[in-house]
């Protein structure tokens, strides 16, 4: 058994997961994966979508990938992109910006 002191001097938070909109740019033929996850508030089980860049995860919002979709219907050969994300909460909004 240890000690609250020992166990507070071994303590490492969680990864907490990052999002899309933090990365300066985010190529097109980067895998993206799905894990499941629960709500902190309802304890609720949902499913995420994110991709992984040098061991980090970054979040990936279905709303984005639906914008994603109608840029490559106008533009397939599109390469890179960056997301710009803006509000909080039921407010955020994100903005796709092709890169190239």
């Amino acid at each position: 058994m240890t000690t609250i002191k020992e166990d507070a001097q071994g303590f490492e938070p969680k990864a907490s997961i990052k999002n899309i909109s933090d990365l300066s740019e985010v190529s097109t033929d980067v895998e993206i994966h799905s894990e499941k996850g629960k709500n902190n508030e309802t304890n609720e089980e949902f499913e995420y979508k994110y991709i992984d860049v040098n061991g980090e995860k970054y979040r990936v919002p279905n709303i984005v990938i639906g914008n994603l979709k109608v840029i490559l219907e106008e533009n397939p050969d599109l390469k890179r992109f960056k997301v710009k994300r803006t509000g909080t909460g039921l407010e955020t909004r994100y903005t796709l910006i092709p890169l190239s």
